[in-house]
């Protein structure tokens, strides 16, 4: 894990705020839609190199899975080529990769992230994977919204050439909950709305979203909002739900739920919008709940393939 896990973050902005696995793909075929069910280990608190997240995937289910840009770049021509043969069989493909470069920081860590990326981009492209993403900070000490929002699209702007060079479509992810946007001195971009100006600051094509429906809440939007964009727009897609009992601007970050635990969100309504657009990438799990991470791996998997099949029934 590098400094940019965004766990990290929340962990910390949490305590200053508060100071059945899948039987097969078959059993999705009656729907026409074409998003794919993946597997991040990472955000559900189950350790696995890349070998075991691909047998994970394979054995409960999922249609992606999320490449880890560290274990690729340590395989040999032939090994990746086995692993990618690998998957093929299982009918599984890489979904999206996390962007390494800290671009929130002072220049010099962006600047030297940034001279690491070319190489870091190339790994990914060699195994096949052509999408990748980050998520936005929703607030900062210093920098007002509009220095922020400058320094933002400047920056961005280098990353998001660098990967697409690189066959790599780049998503950011807004982040919604008002207990962190207005937990420090200026705000930033979180909602859809501001994040598609960031998106015409920055300018690079391949640049879009990565939308998450916990981040759509409590950012208050709707399933109309989801159908003014496009399927080109969007880069990777992440599924949860909210605790109940608790007002839209009070929820906390990192306390969900696995996707139709408590019915909170509307996950069929955000579903269906993006299965209405036509929708072709990645849909995780991303619930940073403290429960789900206690259970072994194993567990926790299965746990989540059995939510989002759930989930996906509702289409």
């Amino acid at each position: 894990m590098n400094k940019n896990d965004r766990r990290q973050f929340l962990a910390v902005s949490a305590g200053a705020i508060a100071a059945t696995s899948f039987s097969s793909t078959s059993g999705f075929a009656a729907t026409s839609r074409k998003m794919k069910i993946d597997l991040s280990c990472g955000r559900i608190g189950a350790k696995a190199n890349q070998e075991q997240a691909i047998d994970f995937a394979a054995r409960n289910g999922f249609e992606a899975v999320v490449p880890n840009t560290g274990d690729l770049a340590k395989l040999s021509a032939g090994q990746l080529a086995e692993l990618k043969n690998g998957m093929k069989e299982k009918d599984l493909v890489f979904s999206a990769a996390g962007m390494p470069v800290d671009f929130r920081g002072d220049e010099e860590k962006f600047k030297k992230g940034l001279a690491a990326l070319p190489e870091q981009a190339a790994v990914l492209q060699r195994a096949g994977v052509t999408r990748i993403g980050t998520w936005l900070k929703p607030f900062h000490d210093e920098l007002t919204y509009m220095q922020n929002f400058r320094q933002h699209g400047v920056r961005l702007r280098e990353v998001g050439r660098i990967l697409a060079d690189h066959g790599l479509r780049f998503g950011l992810e807004y982040v919604g909950p008002k207990t962190l946007w207005s937990s420090k001195r200026y705000s930033f971009v979180h909602s859809m709305a501001e994040t598609k100006d960031l998106l015409s600051e920055i300018n690079v094509p391949t640049v879009g979203f990565v939308l998450d429906s916990w981040h759509w809440y409590t950012a208050h939007e709707t399933g109309e909002d989801i159908l003014a964009l496009s399927n080109e727009q969007i880069v990777a897609v992440d599924l949860n739900d909210a605790p109940g009992g608790i007002e839209i601007d009070e929820q906390i970050d990192n306390k969900r739920e696995l996707p139709m635990a408590t019915g909170v969100i509307d996950v069929a309504t955000f579903l269906k919008s993006l299965n209405q657009i036509g929708y072709d990438g990645p849909v995780r799990a991303e619930p940073f709940n403290a429960a789900l991470r206690k259970l072994p791996a194993g567990e926790a998997v299965a746990k989540t393939a059995a939510a989002m099949k759930k989930a996906f029934a509702l289409i």
